[in-house]
């Protein structure tokens, strides 16, 4: 068994495969290190590609499309390492990127996951808005980074190239130790695609495990490659996901915020009708919807996990209304603080 197997999730993704597998290759595989892609039931060329330039890739072919969570899902129960790094297809890695992030997880044995800094591939001195520096969530659950505030990100000067605690790690490009994959049951299956790594990284912390993120190791994002931040699937996995993982991870003393994050949801809806963007309108009532009819499942899974917790002396160290909290959650709303007090940068929020 390798100590560390990172991992690449494709559909259809030929073309990446060819601009960003051979850096991979070059960069990661060593005696402990292999890689490896799960094809997601791809059609084009992107199977024989593989075989084909890269005999020493590991393959793990599935039936169909099962998403980013539940192709992950299938994935990863037959790759045995100790170390999972999930990586996408559009990732350009750099010299020596996965030793930093190793020595993390093996000189911190509470930690369950961390990720690099990520860089916007297009433009190589900024920020790129899946991870930045690192993952937060504010108290209704709107997730924000360390050098990227909604659709604003900042230039790299080095200000957040300190290692730190956050709430949650990118799956663009994420570390995971395989024991804690396991233990907590890897990515919600429902969620298809976004908000799937924090709702899991959310759960490890709610069982008393950390996060990291490690700036020493540096990735270049491309971002978007599957779907445009404008895209109305986008919006609407991203509020129905952003819903159902409140609904699972919310202390039950603090589930009343669900109400309050279904109201800021139509400000959303308003915006977007403001901007004519009838059809991202539209995705957000109709994620609504869908949460609404995914309710009943959503609360067994919310019991399942609650019983998980409660089986671990650890989780009682962690979660709302814990020491060490405060310190990844943003107390207040980050939608007003963005939009109203007009902070646009991480550093002038405080945390």
């Amino acid at each position: 068994m390798k100590k560390l197997a990172v991992v690449i999730l494709n559909w259809n993704g030929e073309k990446l495969l060819r601009k960003f597998l051979p850096g991979v290759v070059r960069h990661s595989m060593s005696d402990s290190t292999c890689v490896w892609v799960a094809d997601n039931g791809s059609d084009d060329g992107s199977v024989g590609y593989v075989s084909r330039e890269f005999p020493e890739v590991q393959l793990v072919r599935l039936d169909r499309n099962y998403g980013f969570s539940g192709g992950y899902n299938r994935a990863l129960a037959l790759i045995k390492a100790e170390y999972y790094l999930l990586l996408n297809s559009d990732a350009e890695v750099t010299p020596g990127w996965t030793e930093p992030l190793l020595q993390i997880m093996e000189s911190n044995p509470d930690v369950a996951a961390c990720m690099p800094k990520i860089r916007d591939e297009g433009k190589r001195d900024y920020f790129e808005y899946a991870g930045a520096a690192g993952g937060f969530i504010d108290f209704l659950g709107y997730p924000f980074c360390r050098g990227r505030i909604f659709d604003i990100t900042e230039k790299d000067t080095g200000q957040y190239d300190d290692e730190r605690d956050v709430f949650w790690a990118t799956g663009a490009c994420m570390m995971v130790r395989a024991d804690d994959w396991h233990v907590f049951g890897g990515f919600d299956d429902g969620f298809f695609a976004h908000m799937e790594e924090i709702d899991l990284c959310w759960r490890m912390r709610n069982g008393g495990r950390r996060i990291m993120v490690c700036p020493s190791s540096l990735v270049y994002h491309q971002g978007g490659a599957t779907l445009p931040g404008s895209d109305p699937k986008k919006t609407f996995l991203n509020f129905r996901n952003s819903l159902s993982m409140l609904l699972k991870n919310l202390h039950g003393r603090r589930l009343w915020l669900l109400l309050l994050r279904l109201c800021f949801d139509w400000l959303s809806v308003m915006k977007f009708v403001a901007a004519l963007s009838f059809r991202n309108a539209l995705a957000v009532v109709r994620a609504h919807i869908a949460f609404f009819r995914l309710l009943p499942d959503n609360i067994r899974k919310r019991r399942t996990m609650q019983r998980l917790l409660s089986s671990m002396p650890t989780a009682r160290k962690s979660g709302p209304g814990h020491p060490g909290f405060p310190a990844v959650v943003y107390r207040r709303s980050i939608v007003f603080d963005f939009f109203i007090l007009r902070r646009r940068v991480f550093s002038r929020l405080g945390l």
